[in-house]
This record gives structure tokens, sequence and C-alpha cells, in this order.
């Protein structure tokens, strides 16, 4: 810091010897060098020193400038790269994903046939459940003027519809846990 007054200080008593001199424009440097210079010869040893470090002073200007500079250049460089890398991530993410796409196409189908199949068995299971309910209300309703063959008949009715609603109960739970494990695997193989 006492370094950087120096100078400074230097500039400030030119400035000060030239509002003393009796002459209106700039002061000349190389006049004052030797006036001041003929009367004091050391002196010169001052003002070798101070154009030495202002030598030095604008090299280390120049040279910030000069990395300054680099760094910018660098810096500009790099954000294009990063966004080239960027740009060729995204496109070798999006190819490989893609590579999934015929397994997880083939789990969508698996499973919207397995949700139509599971439609399919529910309305089946509806509609026989109905027919069970009706069957029942005839055979309490109507049952007296039946025959013991018409009554036996209606009673193997009866036992067939609760066997096939027992066996659709359980293909439907089937069918339940099949479209539970496929959600799961779609859910595995999800990118």
């Amino acid at each position: 810091m006492h370094g950087a007054r120096r100078p400074l200080s230097v500039l400030w008593m030119l400035a000060l010897v030239s509002l003393a001199l009796p002459c209106c424009s700039p002061p000349n440097t190389d006049h004052l060098v030797k006036e001041v210079l003929a009367k004091d010869p050391e002196f010169s040893a001052v003002l070798q020193k101070h154009r030495e470090l202002t030598n030095r002073i604008q090299t280390y200007g120049r040279e910030l400038k000069l990395k300054r500079d680099t760094i910018e250049r660098n810096i500009s460089q790099l954000r294009k790269d990063l966004a080239a890398a960027a740009r060729a991530v995204t496109q070798k993410t999006d190819e490989t994903k893609k590579r999934m796409d015929p397994d997880r196409e083939r789990l969508q189908l698996s499973l919207t046939m397995a949700g139509e199949e599971l439609r399919a068995k529910r309305a089946q299971r509806s509609s026989l459940g109905r027919s069970i309910a009706q069957l029942r209300k005839a055979v309490k309703g109507g049952g007296a003027g039946w025959s013991a063959e018409e009554r036996a008949d209606k009673d193997r009715q009866m036992q067939d519809m609760v066997q096939d609603s027992a066996r659709l109960d359980q293909e439907m739970a089937a069918i339940k846990e099949h479209v539970r494990l496929l959600k799961i695997k779609l859910v595995l193989i999800k990118l």
C-alpha cells in the first residue's frame, strides 16, 4: 500500500509544481526532471525506481487483462462445451430409454388385455349372481307346485351356478393378482 502511494505522491508533486509555474501549458516532465536533477542529482535513483515500479505495475495490469481475457474465452468455450455435452447426453438418454419400449409396450398390452378379461369375468359373475338370486326366489316362491324331479333339477342348476360363481371368483382373484404383478413390473422398468 505504501508503494502504491509513492507514484501517486510524485504525480501530485508534479501537479503542484505545474500550478506553481507561471505558464499555462501542461508541464513538460522531461524539463521538470532536468530541473530537479540539476539541483539534486541523487534524485535520479528515486526517479529510476519510480519508472521501474510504474513499468512493473503496468505489466501486472497487462498480465491481469490477458489472464481475464483468456479465462473469459475459456468460460465461454466451457459453456458451449457444456451445452453440447448436455444435448449429447439427452440424446443418448432418449435413445437408451427407447430400448425399453418393446418390453414396456408388451407389459402394457398384457395389462390392457388382463383388464379387459377381468371386466368380462366381473360382468359374467354379476350376471351369474343375478341368475342365482332369481333361481333362489323361484325355488322359494314356486317350489310348492314342482315335482321332485323338477326340484332336483333346480337344485342341480343352483349347485352348478354356485360352483361356477366360485370358479369365477377364483379366476378373478388370479387375474387381479396378475394385473397387480404387471403394474409392479411396469413401475420397476420405468426410466
